[in-house]
């Protein structure tokens, strides 16, 4: 298959480092995933989805050992290889220990995921979901990948529907409850350099006991580097609520050839409180920017966000030479005037 891939680029005149982008072509390297689960208490949700996925394909253990289990490690037949480790808290909730363990084992993976339950004062029940990692507040954003993160939610949704499960596959924004349990600073957060994802069943005992839910959600892991063949434009959205549902709808929206990739998503509840309107609000979202993979295609910001927040995110667009629109354009993205 090597052999094969180096004759397409030499007769195509394409790039060893090229990866799939805008111009339409697809190579296709093998990757890495690893998931962290907590299968212990007080997590409800990653234990079920452990075991499921584990049965679901063959997995051989490794001689990386965390929190006294080995590792375990399966490849498909693309080459990629989908990693399960179990640890003894959910690794946010004390990143400062299990942060020198991710970088001495699995800095050089393409994309971590964590197992977790979501919950919390009037979240929505029925939910798949996942979100990038980030503390909003501080501007300190982890790495993320919108492609891996559009497969995944796309994975969710094809084997719900397969399924036949009553649950609704839904965007996140970008948060870290490391924050919420003292896991540690939010400075640490960009010092892991593989795109992170929280990747959740909600938001009541029902649902993260759900053996059907466990079930998609454990087959969809392995759908996290296999796309529909679309190309992408890739999204940085702002405003709206946590659950904002014109993101969760764009994010498995696809017109003619192309779909939107959707990867962080900045919450207003937060650009409020981390007052983006000040001096450095501008070096923030830049750096929220630079941490997407591939860069950005767009940014799109809810009609509801205040003046000074869409004047920042208009002033970004125009730094990058990107459109800069209010979120009721992404049902229409065949009027958008994309950039170059």
């Amino acid at each position: 298959r090597q052999l094969l891939e180096r004759v397409w680029r030499r007769c195509y005149d394409v790039p060893e480092s090229h990866a799939s982008g805008r111009e339409g072509y697809t190579v296709t390297q093998p990757k890495k995933a690893v998931y962290f689960a907590c299968v212990h208490s007080p997590d409800y949700v990653a234990g079920h989805v452990f075991e499921t996925a584990r049965n679901l394909v063959p997995f051989g253990e490794t001689d990386i050992v965390v929190d006294r289990d080995p590792a375990l490690r399966h490849t498909d037949g693309e080459g990629n290889s989908f990693w399960l480790v179990r640890t003894e808290r959910v690794v946010s909730h004390d990143f400062t220990r299990y942060l020198p363990i991710m970088r001495r084992h699995f800095a050089d993976f393409d994309l971590a995921g964590i197992i977790t339950w979501h919950a919390g004062e009037n979240a929505p029940d029925n939910i798949l979901t996942t979100h990038t990692t980030g503390d909003v507040d501080s501007g300190s954003f982890g790495p993320a990948n919108p492609e891996y993160m559009r497969n995944l939610l796309l994975a969710m949704e094809r084997n719900r529907l397969e399924a036949g499960l009553d649950f609704r596959v839904t965007t996140e924004a970008t948060h870290w409850s490391g924050m919420v349990y003292g896991g540690g600073t939010p400075d640490l957060i960009p010092q892991y350099p593989v795109p992170v994802l929280d990747i959740e069943i909600g938001s009541s005992e029902g649902c993260w006991s759900n053996a059907a839910a466990a079930a998609v959600l454990a087959k969809s892991l392995f759908g996290a580097f296999t796309g529909d063949g679309r190309r992408v434009k890739r999204l940085l959205c702002a405003g709206g609520v946590h659950f904002e549902p014109s993101f969760a709808a764009a994010a498995l929206q696809t017109w003619d050839d192309w779909g939107f990739a959707v990867s962080h998503i900045l919450a207003n509840q937060w650009l409020v409180t981390g007052r983006y309107e000040d001096d450095d609000g501008a070096e923030r979202l830049d750096a929220c920017a630079r941490s997407i993979a591939g860069g950005i295609d767009a940014i799109a910001f809810h009609d509801n966000l205040k003046g000074v927040y869409k004047d920042r995110f208009r002033a970004l667009g125009a730094k990058l030479g990107i459109p800069a629109f209010k979120h009721q354009s992404l049902r229409r993205p065949e009027t958008i005037a994309w950039g170059a």
